[in-house]
């Protein structure tokens, strides 16, 4: 009897001859079925999002931004760069770039520090700030968030001061590098969300997340 094919041999409530799967057992491997499609069509987009920027490192690459001639210490140039890669001009943003100038930002501390590139996203909600050079200070039009020459909120609701990025010298051509975001003593750390504070307890309460690029030596978690 155990190895009966049809449930009616197996005497099954409800059974008919030739069946050899029971309603009730149908039903059931449906509904589990259905189940594992629902949990599925929610469950791989967030496995998706949280391991996407594994494999986005392998498409950071460091970006040509003009000959050393092109930039000067005493004002920024404003430089579109490309943030993520394939998708036009949506991935597409803006750095404003100076030479390290050691009078105002100190001796350079390695070889990534001979330039200043500055992003052009607020570090309070990420809207785009602008640089006024009369001023000589980074201004966001969302809600007044104001930056002075250096990148350092001196007003308004932002955190901490604007991101920044890797740069690089070679060939007296300027690479930029990935990003990476500091706090008022413009130490380094892996790039935090914008409202993200980095002074104080901040730096504790607001971990790093999986970057988007392997940050060089330099950068705290």
């Amino acid at each position: 009897m155990a190895d009966a094919r049809y449930t009616q041999d197996l005497e099954m409530p409800g059974a008919f001859e030739g069946e050899t799967v029971s309603r009730r057992r149908f039903m059931t491997g449906t509904v589990h079925a259905a189940g594992a499609v629902a949990a599925a069509s929610f469950t791989l987009p967030v496995l998706g999002f949280a391991a996407g920027p594994v494999f986005d490192r392998q498409s950071a690459l460091w970006q040509d931004i003009g000959p050393l001639s092109d930039f000067v210490e005493t004002t920024y140039k404003p430089v579109v760069i490309t943030i993520s890669p394939g998708i036009g001009v949506a991935g597409e943003s803006l750095a404003y770039v100076r030479r390290h100038d050691e009078a105002i930002d100190g001796p350079p501390i390695d070889k990534y520090d001979h330039m200043v590139a500055i992003s052009d996203r607020c570090a309070h909600v990420g809207c785009p700030v602008r640089y006024v050079s009369a001023a000589e200070s980074f201004v966001c039009p969302c809600h007044g968030g104001v930056y002075d020459f250096q990148g350092i909120r001196t007003g308004g609701p932002p955190p901490r001061p604007l991101d920044r990025f890797y740069t690089l010298i070679e060939d007296d051509r300027v690479l930029l590098g990935p990003r990476y975001s500091v706090n008022n003593e413009l130490r380094r750390f892996s790039p935090r969300d914008p409202g993200e504070p980095l002074d104080g307890i901040g730096q504790f309460l607001y971990p790093a997340r999986f970057s988007t690029a392997p940050a060089p030596p330099g950068a705290k978690p």
